[in-house]
């Protein structure tokens, strides 16, 4: 079996003041604060909202 592709992300700016889409984005990559990481399996979907919200985030392999 293939193993799956996953992609970690972290919060390095503030959601206060942004567009409410990109909140949405950061809270559907499971981000809820500054600094916070999650570890997102590589899709479409999930790889469309760390590029739409690229300016906040880390993002590593």
């Amino acid at each position: 079996m293939s193993e799956v592709k996953t992609i970690k992300v972290t919060l390095v700016k503030s959601l206060i003041g942004r567009l409410e889409a990109h909140k949405a984005c950061a809270r559907g990559l499971g981000l809820r604060r500054l600094n916070s990481s999650a570890v997102v399996i590589d899709t479409p979907a999930n790889r469309g909202m760390v590029n739409k919200i690229s300016y906040l985030l880390k993002v590593e392999g």
